[in-house]
């Protein structure tokens, strides 16, 4: 009988996509899913071995000895960047920044690099998509030319960081990590096993020359991070880059971040200019009309700590002599709507079974929490009954099925945003705290009763 701590020798398999290990061939890797990638490496397996005491990189300290200096934020001068990161870039912090093709993030990036070679030291942009004559093209056209920002068109790692010693940057940004490629690993280019191979040498190097370092990544089909996912668990902060092409407006969220908010959001405005940041977004969400129009509703939602207004509107026509009624979302999450629509008819009374129900959100801004669900209902009874709601009004609460009207946190700063917008009214669920000063509150318990007050 084997002794403790001996494990059985086998033989070993590994595929050479994505690094996943088996202890059997298989034809189909069970993890990036693609076929005769298993192969057998290295010898069986050998017995475990207690590991001695080793040396220390350093001595443990109590956590109130320990220096901040080094990791502080410091701003780019961007401050809506500056707000998803939670104050500004940590020397020695690695970033990743996805998002889809042509909306953005290289001419974003390069904003940032100019503002940081011209505050802070030099900037590296390594490019292994677009040439370094394109990369001076594009930042002659938003004007972010200096001395002290550097620029190289590499795709292999050892010219990269041949780069980074003879620049000695402050900030690192590489344009795309999945352009790069290491001569020690095996695996296509692109592929998992060669996106973590070169995540991890170019983390090693941002920790220990202190060097911020971006990288870009892409994106699949639907919107999530292309390659390995302990991608996203190797950098400091994930950053994504949303925006509809026909439309000018980009938002950056921060959906991982080690040094401030994960649920920070920062607007943009792209044009000739390049990206540009738009301190006060709440107007590019709600339409300005002369009078009320049926169907339209406008609601506060919480992006992080920054409350914005939207306007959620909704659409009900016949079937036009038959045929199942359509359903149909856009900027708003579709199960959702399809539970508000629900209890519209069924706690408030308003027939839709035999009606088309269109819904969508104003200004390309995407609206998931629940704090819409009154604004929603609003505006679906709104359009069947073809009566507009009351002019400078906004709806909060959440609706559950039996009807009800909740509560909805951050209250007091949706109401002061709106009140700041110059709303007058707000039909809000009972005990949603005080007005702000030249505002109305209508507490309803029920959807039947807001109904009842508006209709």
């Amino acid at each position: 009988m084997p002794s403790a701590g001996v494990r059985s020798a086998r033989p070993a398999h590994r595929c050479t996509e994505c690094g996943y290990a088996s202890a059997k061939w298989v034809g189909r890797c069970p993890e990036c899913q693609a076929w005769g990638t298993i192969q057998e490496f290295g010898a069986p397996a050998a017995p475990l071995r207690a590991v001695a005491a080793g040396p220390v990189t350093a001595p443990a300290r109590p956590i109130a000895q320990v220096e901040l200096a080094g990791a502080r934020a410091v701003p780019t001068g961007i401050a809506e960047f500056d707000r998803v990161l939670g104050g500004g870039l940590v020397p020695g912090a690695v970033l990743l920044v996805a998002g889809e093709p042509g909306v953005g993030k290289s001419t974003l990036l390069l904003e940032v690099a100019h503002r940081v070679a011209a505050a802070n030291g030099p900037a590296l942009v390594v490019s292994g998509e677009e040439s370094a004559g394109q990369v001076r093209l594009r930042a002659e056209r938003i004007g972010a030319l200096h001395e002290r920002l550097y620029l190289a068109a590499e795709t292999e790692l050892s010219a990269v960081l041949a780069h980074v010693d003879q620049v000695n940057p402050t900030l690192l940004i590489l344009d795309s990590v999945q352009t790069v490629r290491s001569p020690a690993v095996e695996g296509t280019d692109g592929g998992a096993s060669q996106v973590r191979a070169v995540a991890g040498a170019l983390t090693a190097v941002a920790k220990s020359r202190g060097m911020t370092t971006i990288m870009v990544g892409h994106v699949t089909k639907d919107g999530a991070i292309a390659g390995p996912r302990t991608l996203e668990h190797l950098v400091d902060v994930v950053v994504s880059f949303d925006g509809e092409r026909h439309s000018t407006l980009r938002l950056v969220r921060a959906t991982k971040n080690r040094f401030g908010p994960a649920d920070e959001i920062g607007c943009f405005e792209i044009g000739d200019s390049g990206v540009v940041g738009v301190p006060d977004p709440s107007a590019l969400f709600v339409s300005r009309r002369s009078a009320p129009v049926p169907g339209s509703c406008v609601t506060v939602t919480m992006e992080g700590s920054r409350p914005l207004l939207a306007e959620v509107q909704a659409l009900v026509a016949g079937t036009g002599g038959g045929g199942s009624p359509r359903r149909a979302v856009s900027g708003l999450d579709a199960q959702r709507v399809a539970m508000v629509n629900a209890v519209v008819e069924r706690r408030g009374g308003v027939k839709l079974a035999e009606a088309d129900v269109f819904a969508a959100s104003v200004g390309g801004v995407r609206i998931a929490e629940p704090a819409a669900d009154l604004a929603l209902a609003l505006a679906i009874a709104s359009a069947a009954k073809d009566r507009a709601l009351p002019e400078g009004m906004v709806a909060l609460g959440e609706v559950g099925l039996s009807g009800e009207i909740r509560r909805v946190g951050g209250a007091g700063r949706r109401l002061a945003e709106a009140a700041r917008q110059g709303y007058k009214v707000a039909l809000v669920p009972p005990d949603a705290g005080a007005a702000p000063p030249g505002m109305r509150l209508i507490e309803v318990p029920d959807l039947g009763t807001a109904f009842h007050r508006l209709f």
